[in-house]
């Protein structure tokens, strides 16, 4: 290994005693028959990249989809599944998790034919598996080339089957209100033909899958040639002994979605990017560069480089790689010149082997990676190029970001040196009605809403992410825990990952760490959340500490962490992490006065005694709060407590399946946002937190099954605000003047009956004036987080808030009775999108009186209509109760508001109209540009 590394002011040309080790080195490479012409500079190294022998090309167009009728399938399975008895996916979040099981089967499976797809990321040799004879459905009508597909429904990638409905309504209900009430169960088709010409004839070529819900199976010309079940992993397979070069080429690919999967929407189909990779018999291996930065500091950066190589070759070769460093500007470009170089080899790499090649650089001055606002998100590229002989066989590029990570038992999570308060939230995968189909603008705006409330950190709730995902956080300055599964052999469902964990854990936790670990906004790994485990004394420790020690083989970096519900300090699997990750055991589990008639878990505030048993290791909230609200929905009588459960009369309406939006009621095991801020504000060490949830998800409606979408989140399915975000604006971002008024003040029938009014105010205290007479100045006691005047009585006008901070002004808002619906108001998040066919507009439709001001009871039915080159893709309201396919173009509003998402189809003018009876239509122009 040698080493080439010059600062940012020394200039293309000169030569230093650094560029004649440099050409010595490349002369010795030469002389052992290595390579190399290969470059010594930026300018060369760049063109070196325009020439690259490695080509990735996206394979999300064309796909022609067939799904089987309700309950039709065929007899190509992966392995047989339990019965399905009294499944209720009603049941309370925190129920205790039942043992697997046992299934006899008697009849062919495809299972031993797909466990080899898992042999590259399982350690022990000895352990891999051996592909039988035969070619299970090598027959099969649908896998053949001359199959007439033509009626089949043609469909672009990223593709969720399930998203457009209809919803399954009423009870009993084949999909129930824990899925979503979506089609997402089923078995289904898709098919593409891909010609390979004759020059890649001796070119390895590969299927890169993101994400494929689930239990995937593919053929090619008619040849099975893997899987994986694992519908959130993302994997490979190695197409080359079935393709045939200078010919078309027919892939199939089957998936399976069982019912009763998931506690949530998991969505169906090939929902992530497809790619075909095509590479010499030589080249980088499957996510096979690390980019580690073992001492950083402002002055100077060791940067290590390690690259894993593949021969798959007939011949034994030597090689060399070079890795050059830049930086990237806030466009993800490359920014000037080469700032170093690695160079490793030559070594020789048998025939059929992988070798690990090493290097090192030091870079003076570095830009460092860090979490927004405090820090700054710095990146990097690593460009690797592969040499055999003076033959340039592969590049790689790898993005990664120079900073460095502690956790620290009382000071919380260090970043570069500076305690980073966690202020995260749990997000799961779907985007809305656009469902599990990966977009990424839609997560770009997700994380930018998120931003505004003052969130800097996201926990992955509970499975891998969307690769693009992990891009945005890299380059929007947010701190990540990766989370991999939600189950381990003990299930929470019927037909949840639990059935493939003891054959698949070790290849999609490795698998996900390498796809993973080069993204500097992944703080943690957590390999499990409220596993079933917890209950099983030593035998779940076990299993935990297996998962804990891979994570070690593949990254020594970074911490791990589980999330426990139930487990107490004395119990062993709490000791195995390097972390201690609490849900909802911080703050105490129903054990407030409100909630002791509930059954089920019962703790009191547990920091302390994890802190006490565990003083060196660093203590976070995995999960909390679990409040739960529909936007607009204000029911009374309000609890005078600041944490309540939701009941039928009590926060909840049991006819219309609303949750009252005074943000005071909690799922059965939950508690308010008010008193999980005071928890963490009353014990400092702990290192911050994950609210549960961001955003509403589709799936797990608590309390009301009978619905389609969550009512946890702190901004709705939509994308629309609850109260409950600005909240935590107040406590989250203390600088930014602020004050919210709730509710809204239109009730007409309520004249002189108590109707309290709620503030939330980054400032310290604040007076209320109703109709210009003052309600009183109210200050913020310590650990309080509202103001509160619970005896206001209802009359029509004007409330308004004066906030002060430090008995000065420091904000303002009115909320005033608005007169009849009106008009109909449009706005863009974005007036101008890409006209490619994947970046989106996200229009908001509301509904305003003649003095413009948004009337909050409006429900209008709005139909929406477009002409130019678009499309609307799907609308929404935020409605948790609404069983309006997402695909409709015609759309109550809810409380005022609705969403149309408009995608480009082509560079021009795109036109949105709303309409609604008795209403002033509204009228927007969105730019597509190429």
């Amino acid at each position: 290994m040698q080493l080439f590394s010059r600062s940012a002011g020394d200039t293309a040309g000169s030569l230093s005693y650094s560029h004649c080790w440099l050409i010595l080195v490349l002369v010795l490479g030469l002389m052992l028959g290595a390579c190399s012409d290969r470059p010594g500079d930026a300018a060369q190294a760049s063109q070196a990249a325009d020439t690259s022998p490695r080509e990735r090309i996206l394979l999300n167009s064309g796909w022609r989809f067939m799904k089987y009728p309700e309950g039709k399938s065929d007899a190509l399975i992966y392995d047989v599944r339990p019965e399905v008895i009294n499944e209720n996916d009603a049941k309370d979040a925190d129920s205790k998790p039942t043992e697997a099981v046992s299934v006899e089967r008697n009849q062919q499976v495809l299972k031993p034919w797909i466990l080899p797809s898992a042999n590259p990321f399982i350690a022990d040799p000895a352990k891999h598996h051996t592909r039988p004879q035969g070619n299970p459905g090598g027959d099969f009508p649908l896998v053949q080339a001359d199959f007439d597909d033509s009626q089949w429904q043609m469909v672009n990638l990223p593709h969720d089957w399930a998203i457009a409905g209809p919803f399954y309504e009423g009870e009993p209900a084949l999909v129930g209100g824990g899925m979503g009430r979506l089609p997402s169960p089923g078995v289904a088709w898709y098919r593409k033909t891909l010609n390979i010409p004759a020059s890649d004839v001796g070119k390895r070529l590969f299927l890169d899958v993101e994400g494929a819900m689930s239990y995937a199976m593919v053929w090619v010309n008619g040849q099975l040639a893997g899987g994986w079940p694992y519908g959130y992993n993302s994997w490979r397979l190695d197409l080359t002994p079935y393709m045939k070069a200078g010919a078309d080429n027919q892939i199939a690919i089957r998936l399976d979605n069982p019912n009763h999967s998931a506690r949530w929407y998991p969505g169906g189909g090939l929902y992530r990017n497809v790619w075909l990779t095509k590479t010499q018999a030589v080249h980088v291996a499957q996510w096979g560069t690390r980019v580690t930065t073992p001492e950083v500091s402002s002055a100077s950066a060791r940067i290590a480089v390690d690259v894993t190589v593949d021969n798959q070759s007939l011949r034994d070769v030597t090689l060399v790689t070079t890795t050059h460093i830049y930086a990237l500007n806030t466009r993800g470009e490359r920014e000037g010149e080469s700032l170093g170089q690695v160079i490793t080899g030559p070594q020789t790499l048998a025939a059929g082997s992988s070798a690990l090649l090493s290097g090192e650089l030091r870079l003076a001055n570095p830009r460092l990676w860090g979490p927004l606002p405090q820090q700054v998100p710095n990146l990097y590229l690593a460009h690797t190029s592969v040499y055999v002989g003076e033959q340039l066989v592969d590049t790689y590029d790898t993005r990664f970001g120079i900073r460095q990570l502690e956790f620290h038992p009382t000071r919380g999570v260090l970043v570069n040196g500076e305690a980073i308060y966690l202020q995260g939230v749990n997000q799961h995968h779907d985007l809305g009605a656009l469902g599990a189909a990966f977009n990424r603008r839609a997560a770009e705006r997700q994380l930018e809403i998120l931003r505004e409330m003052g969130v800097n950190a996201i926990r992955l709730a509970h499975n891998p992410p969307a690769p693009e995902l992990l891009e945005l956080t890299d380059a929007m300055g947010f701190l990540v825990v990766n989370e991999i599964y939600d189950s381990w052999e003990r299930k929470k469902t019927a037909h949840d990952f639990h059935l493939i964990f003891p054959d698949w854990y070790e290849a999609d936790l490795r698998s996900l760490i390498r796809r993973d670990r080069n993204h500097p906004s992944v703080i943690m790994w957590s390999v499990g959340n409220e596993v079933g485990e917890q209950y099983t004394d030593e035998a779940g420790a076990v299993i935990a500490r297996r998962l804990h020690d891979i994570v070690k083989e593949e990254d020594s970096t970074r911490p791990t962490a589980a999330s426990f519900n139930y487990a107490k300090p004395q119990m062993p699997i709490t000791a195995v992490m390097d972390t201690i990750s609490l849900n909802y055991q911080g703050e105490g589990i129903r054990n407030a006065p409100a909630y002791s008639h509930l059954q089920g878990i019962r703790t009191e505030p547990l920091y302390p005694a994890f802190h006490a048993a565990f003083p060196d290791k660093a203590i976070f909230s995995s999960e909390n709060a679990a409040a739960v609200s529909s936007r607009g929905e204000y029911l009374f009588p309000v609890v005078d407590g600041i944490s309540a459960p939701v009941a039928d009369g009590a926060g909840g309406d049991p006819v219309r399946h609303q949750v009252s939006a005074y943000e005071l009621y909690t799922a059965p095991f939950g508690s308010s946002a008010d008193k999980v801020l005071g928890s963490l504000a009353r014990h400092p060490y702990v290192a911050g937190g994950f609210i549960w949830s961001g955003w509403d998800y589709l799936g797990e409606p608590t309390p009301y099954y009978a619905a389609r979408s969550s009512y946890f989140g702190v901004i709705d399915l939509a994308g629309f605000k609850k109260d409950r975000f600005y909240l935590y604006q107040a406590a989250w971002r203390p600088e930014l003047p602020m004050v919210h008024i709730l509710p809204h003040w239109n009730w007409p029938g309520r004249e002189g009956q108590v109707t309290p009014v709620h503030l939330f105010t980054s400032g310290d205290e604040a007076e209320l004036f109703l109709n210009g007479q003052s309600l009183g100045r109210k200050q913020k006691g310590e650990y309080e987080y509202r103001l509160r005047w619970d005896e206001v009585l209802y009359q029509p006008g004007e409330l308004k808030s004066v906030a002060y901070k430090d008995g000065k002004p420091w904000a303002e808002q009115r909320v005033q009775t608005t007169g009849p619906a009106a008009a109909i108001k449009l706005e863009a998040d974005r007036a101008q999108i890409g006209s490619a066919g994947v970046d989106l507009s996200f229009i908001t439709a509301s509904i305003r009186d003649e003095n413009g001001l948004l009337n909050p009871l409006a429900m209008n039915e709005l139909r929406f209509s477009l002409e130019g080159p678009g499309e609307i893709v799907a609308t929404d309201n935020g409605d948790p109760t609404s069983f309006v396919p997402f695909v409709s173009h015609q759309r109550p509003a809810f409380h005022g508001l609705a969403l149309v998402i408009v995608r480009a189809t082509g560079p021009g003018k795109i036109t949105l109209k709303a309409t609604s009876d008795g209403l002033a239509a509204g009228e927007l122009v969105v730019q597509a540009t190429p």
